[in-house]
């Protein structure tokens, strides 16, 4: 399978595969960024609802980590990832937290990450949610933001823009957001009661009907284009946002789907870095 597209390029090495974002690419001698593929990587760090992670998954994690900031001649120990609770809330990273380790979640309640400082990585991992990276190279400000179904009816990638407009002076008719892949309307199938939060939710979206529509006794909601019609409202040009393109269902066999695997599902990692 080769996903490069219009907006992607697919790249195929010996021990790692991932996408990388053609616009984004315009600016390699500025950011390292990638969407990793491929489920013999599994980024998870930690357990939801407090049960433990066992050494064998924690070990794969670091092994995964290793393998990209290998790939993309970075320091392992310059990673920082949120723990991802479903939250709206940003966090500005100016430093390091660990010297001998990466930071795999100090950041509690946090989902999304915006920095000035080069050479950390700020990593997202997914499992169907949308992973957002996010790059002004005009203020030289990166972004990675994680937006499950939740985070977006609580609307965090604008809540991303605020910040780099109110810590950093960007603009966003400057900022360039590109979508990783995620789980699409094909498949994001919900009951009456996402349906109904999603439906008050967005009541100010003039094409609602287009976002959700019904089928059977089930409704499937556009997460992405309600991402991208937010982010257009916030000021992003259309031209600078960015959709992969790639459903994690329909791609299974190679990204991480909460809905495909189930129970001991995998996660899959965006990374994005100031050279």
């Amino acid at each position: 399978m080769d996903f490069s597209n219009e907006n992607i390029v697919h790249i195929k090495k010996e021990n790692i595969e991932y996408i990388q974002f053609k616009k984004l690419l315009k600016y390699s001698d500025i950011i390292n960024h990638a969407y990793i593929l491929g489920l013999d990587k599994n980024f998870r760090t930690a357990r939801a609802k407090g049960n433990a992670l066992t050494s064998e998954e924690y070990n794969l994690a670091v092994k995964s980590y290793q393998e990209v900031c290998d790939e993309f001649e970075m320091e392992y120990n310059n990673l920082v990832k949120t723990n991802q609770c479903h939250t709206n809330n940003v966090a500005v990273v100016t430093k390091k937290i660990y010297e001998d380790k990466p930071d795999f979640g100090v950041y509690k309640q946090t989902d999304a990450l915006v920095t000035k400082k080069k050479d950390i990585i700020l990593s997202t991992t997914n499992a169907d949610c949308i992973l957002l990276l996010f790059f002004d190279p005009v203020q030289k400000v990166i972004a990675n933001v994680h937006s499950g179904w939740k985070g977006t009816l609580q609307r965090i990638s604008v809540n991303t823009i605020k910040k780099m407009k109110e810590e950093f002076n960007c603009n966003p008719e400057d900022i360039i957001c590109c979508m990783c892949p995620s789980i699409r309307k094909c498949h994001f199938e919900v009951d009456a009661d996402v349906y109904e939060l999603f439906n008050n939710g967005f009541q100010d979206l003039e094409n609602l009907e287009e976002i959700i529509e019904k089928r059977g006794n089930k409704w499937h909601i556009d997460t992405i284009l309600i991402n991208k019609i937010i982010l257009k409202r916030e000021g992003l040009k259309e031209e600078n946002i960015i959709d992969s393109g790639i459903c994690s269902v329909c791609n299974k066999e190679y990204v991480h789907s909460y809905r495909a695997e189930k129970e001991g599902y995998g996660l899959g990692t965006a990374i994005i870095s100031l050279k």
